[in-house]
């Protein structure tokens, strides 16, 4: 017997390597130090940046939002969905990607597939100034459905001591800015596809005039990346929290930032909830507070600011390239929860 006879294809996993190296290669900053198929990937400080630098790191999937792309064969956007997600979540701590990797296992390596999901990854990074600097992938025969494969990423960034984001010096008065998000992003895929796919019968090719775009459009929508947009914020010093709307939503994750004391309050008729939230709702019964403990509702990042800056953030946002964010409401005294006042 040989390897292939046991499900492992070395020729196509040589295939699959060669195919990343050139999509990888047009990511490589000049921190870079090695090329795709070391045993580590190796990168330099540039220390002359910074005076005493913190490196922050984080780890994510994409979820089940994979079945979408399974079921609709369309398989270059799950990558940079990933790299977006993590991308954000060092954001939120003030810092600046350096590098990423991936990690793509599936039961039957199909070079065409996973060449295009690094497609996506490296994608991302460019968008970021991100290098993929290595990845695994993994043939693992009979773990994984025919056709399925999981993706996951890692990925380090910098930012100096003196400006890392913690929210500490949050207190009631502040202001909670809200990004709209573009869709699920990569969260929330396992009630939603139940909602749409079970319950209401629609399949991904089916169009939905309140979407504007077929099912699967509306799933595969990509995982929007703040950093450009509060990039310039950071540097004028308007940041005092920031948390990135993920699995937990914004019930969930907008209370890690807020220090003792504090609590957040926010106005649902600060803004439109987009339609695809409120088809999942209608259709699957969802409470609202289900709905705001499992999806960002429209929301993917929050921002809080002193009261008189608010105005200035707004403003920034817009020359910068979202012209659409809002003020959601006030950070309060409480307990370090989330309270919705007002009827959308």
């Amino acid at each position: 017997m040989d390897y292939r006879q046991s499900g492992v294809d070395i020729d196509a996993g040589n295939e699959t390597v060669r195919r990343i190296k050139l999509l990888a290669r047009a990511t490589f900053t000049p921190g870079v130090l090695s090329d795709i198929g070391s045993f580590g990937g190796l990168f330099r400080l540039d220390r002359d940046r910074f005076e005493d630098p913190v490196l922050v790191s984080s780890a994510d999937g994409v979820g089940t939002k994979l079945k979408v792309a399974f079921l609709t064969g369309r398989h270059d956007t799950v990558g940079a969905d990933l790299v977006n997600h993590c991308v954000n979540d060092i954001l939120v701590q003030g810092a600046e990607p350096l590098f990423f990797l991936d990690y793509f296992a599936t039961g039957r390596l199909s070079p065409a597939v996973a060449e295009q999901v690094v497609a996506g990854a490296a994608r991302g990074c460019r968008e970021n100034g991100c290098a993929l600097i290595g990845g695994e992938t993994a043939e693992m025969p009979e773990f994984y459905a025919d056709g399925e494969y999981d993706l996951a990423g890692f990925i380090v960034g910098i930012v100096e001591r003196t400006k890392v984001v913690d929210g500490r010096t949050i207190v009631p008065g502040d202001v909670l800015i809200g990004l709209p998000s573009t869709g699920l992003h990569t969260n929330g895929y396992s009630l939603a596809r139940r909602v749409l796919f079970e319950v209401a019968r629609l399949g991904p090719d089916t169009l939905v005039a309140e979407l504007g775009a077929t099912v699967g459009d509306a799933l595969l929508a990509p995982h929007r990346s703040y950093l450009s947009l509060v990039r310039p914020l950071l540097e004028r010093g308007y940041v005092k929290g920031l948390a990135h709307i993920t699995g937990g939503g914004i019930t969930e994750n907008l209370p890690r930032i807020l220090p003792g004391g504090c609590a957040a309050e926010i106005d649902l008729r600060a803004w439109s909830v987009p339609a695809l939230f409120q088809l999942l709702q209608r259709h699957g019964a969802i409470a609202r507070d289900e709905m705001f403990r499992t999806f960002n509702m429209g929301v993917g990042m929050v921002l809080i600011c002193r009261a008189h800056d608010a105005e200035r953030v707004i403003n920034t946002l817009a020359r910068t390239g979202e012209p659409n964010a809002v003020r959601l409401g006030f950070v309060v005294s409480g307990d370090q929860t989330v309270r919705y006042v007002g009827k959308p």
